[in-house]
C-alpha cells in the first residue's frame, strides 16, 4: 500500500503513519518531472481546505499517473468537510481512477483566521481521534468500499464554496499579507517547512512569493512565533503532538 500525504501541522502525517504502507510526500513528488505510482492500494491523506482538497493536492491528482484497484482518500478536518467527498470522487475520475473509499477524521482545525488554537487543542479529548483512526485503518485494511453520490444540489454547493470562500481564502498571493515581527531571528525554519517553496529567508528579510498553499505551515512551525496574519483568532500555534518539527521539514523541504 502507498499513501501520499500533504501536511502542514503534522495531522495528516500522523494519519498517514497510522494507516501505514509506503509514505510519500506530495510536495516532494510534485518536484519530480513525472509521477508514477502503482500498488495494490493507493491513498491520499490531506486536510480539508474550504470544503475541498488543498490546491497542491488537486494539482497532484492532475499530474500523477496512479495505477491501483483500490484508491482512497482520508481527510482531516476541524469544523466540517462540506463537499470534500464529492471533490475526491471528481478528482479521481478526472485521473482515470475509481474512488473506492473516502472518510474524514476530525482533529484540530489550524485555520487561524477563524479558530483559536488553544480552544481547538482543548477539544481534542472530545473528538476521540484515536477511535476515529482505528475505524479508518480497519476499514482500509479490510478494503471497505463506499459510494459517493454527486447530485445537482452537491454541485450547487461546490460552486457556492468556490465562489464565496475558495476565491477569498485560497489565493496564491495570500502569504504576501503575512506579518513578520521583530521576534524573527532569520533561522529559515519557515522556508524549510513550506511545501510550496514560497519563502526566501536572508540575514535581512523574510520574503513571501506568489505560490502560497495557505497551509499555515510557516505560522504554526515558527520556533519564535514570529509570523502572524493581519487578523487571527489567537496567537497560540499548533503541531500534532506525535510529530516533530524535523518531521515537517523532512516532509516538505
Amino acid at each position: 500500500m502507498t499513501v501520499c500525504y500533504f501536511t502542514a501541522s503534522g495531522n495528516c502525517l500522523y494519519v498517514a503513519r497510522r494507516i501505514g504502507g509506503t509514505l510519500l510526500s506530495i510536495p516532494q513528488l510534485m518536484r519530480q518531472e513525472t509521477i508514477e505510482i502503482a500498488d495494490d492500494a493507493v491513498g491520499i491523506v490531506c486536510p480539508v481546505y474550504n470544503c475541498e482538497m488543498p490546491m497542491m493536492v488537486r494539482a497532484f491528482m492532475q499530474k500523477a499517473h496512479i495505477s491501483t484497484p483500490y484508491f482512497f482518500y482520508v481527510y482531516t478536518y476541524g469544523m466540517g468537510f462540506g463537499e470534500a467527498y464529492a471533490h475526491a470522487k471528481l478528482a479521481a475520475g478526472e485521473a482515470g481512477l475509481e474512488l473506492s473509499y473516502v472518510n474524514a477524521v476530525q482533529m484540530v482545525d489550524n485555520f487561524l483566521p477563524y479558530f483559536d488554537m488553544q480552544e481547538q487543542i482543548d477539544t481534542l479529548p472530545q473528538k476521540n481521534v484515536e477511535g476515529q483512526l482505528e475505524t479508518v485503518c480497519g476499514e482500509i485494511a479490510a478494503r471497505k468500499t463506499v459510494k459517493v453520490e454527486i447530485t445537482a444540489d452537491t454541485r450547487a454547493q461546490m460552486e457556492l464554496y468556490r465562489e464565496r470562500l475558495a476565491k477569498r481564502f485560497l489565493r496564491k498571493d495570500t502569504a504576501q499579507s503575512y506579518l513578520v515581527t521583530d521576534a524573527c531571528v532569520h533561522c529559515g525554519i519557515c522556508a524549510k517547512v513550506c511545501p510550496a517553496d514560497n519563502i526566501t529567508v536572508t540575514e535581512d528579510a523574510v520574503t513571501f512569493s506568489d505560490h502560497c498553499e495557505v497551509c499555515y505551515a510557516c505560522l504554526h512551525n515558527c520556533p519564535h512565533n514570529a509570523i502572524h496574519l493581519p487578523v487571527e483568532a489567537g496567537t497560540v500555534r499548533f503541531r500534532n503532538e506525535h510529530v516533530r518539527l524535523r518531521d515537517i521539514i523532512e516532509a516538505n523541504a
